[in-house]
C-alpha cells in the first residue's frame, strides 16, 4: 500500500518537502457538470439572465479558483501558474454547463488540486448565478481526466470525457 506523503512517522500532518524534485512542465486537466431544468440552460445561452454573462463570469471565477487552490487546500503548495484554460460548454440535451480545466506549470508540483479546484468553483458560481431560477441545480461528474509531467509521469483516467476534443 503506497504511504500517504502529507503525514510524518508520527501521523502529524505536515507540508510535504518538494526542495530536491526537478523542474518539470506539469499539466492536470479536470472536468465537471452542473446539471439544471432546461428553462434555467435556456436562459444562460441566450444571455437572458438577470445576473449577466453566467458562463463569462464561471470562467473568471474558475481562473481564479485555480490561482487561489493553496489559500483554500491545506498543504497545497503555492506555485506559479503559468497557464489556466476553462472551456464551458451549455448541453441542451442533458440540459447541463459541462466544464473541463486545464492548469500549467513548469515546476517542481502537480497541479491537479488547482484544475480540479477551477472546476468545482466554475461551477458553483453557475450554481449561485442561477439559484434565484433553480435551486434544484446538481454538480456531478468531478474528477482529474489527466496529469503529466513530474516524477509519476503521466497518467490518464478511464472515464470519458464531458467535452470532446
Amino acid at each position: 500500500m503506497t504511504k500517504l506523503n502529507h503525514f510524518n512517522d508520527a501521523g502529524d500532518a505536515h507540508m510535504v518537502d518538494v526542495g530536491g524534485k526537478q523542474v518539470s512542465l506539469r499539466k492536470a486537466v479536470a472536468q465537471g457538470r452542473i446539471q439544471m431544468q432546461a428553462e434555467t440552460l435556456q436562459r444562460i445561452i441566450d444571455g437572458k439572465h438577470k445576473k449577466g454573462d453566467v458562463l463569462g463570469v464561471a470562467r473568471i471565477a474558475g481562473i481564479m479558483a485555480a490561482k487561489k487552490t493553496p489559500e483554500l487546500v491545506p498543504l497545497c503548495h503555492p506555485i506559479a501558474l503559468t497557464h489556466v484554460e476553462i472551456d464551458l460548454i451549455a448541453d441542451t440535451q442533458l440540459a447541463s454547463v459541462l466544464c473541463r480545466a486545464s492548469v500549467e506549470t513548469r515546476g517542481v508540483t502537480g497541479v491537479e488540486m488547482e484544475a480540479l479546484n477551477a472546476v468545482q468553483v466554475c461551477l458553483l458560481t453557475v450554481y449561485d448565478m442561477c439559484k434565484a431560477v433553480d435551486r434544484g441545480m446538481i454538480i456531478s461528474d468531478v474528477g482529474l481526466l489527466s496529469k503529466s509531467g513530474g516524477k509519476s509521469g503521466d497518467w490518464c483516467s478511464d472515464v470519458e470525457p464531458l467535452i470532446k476534443g
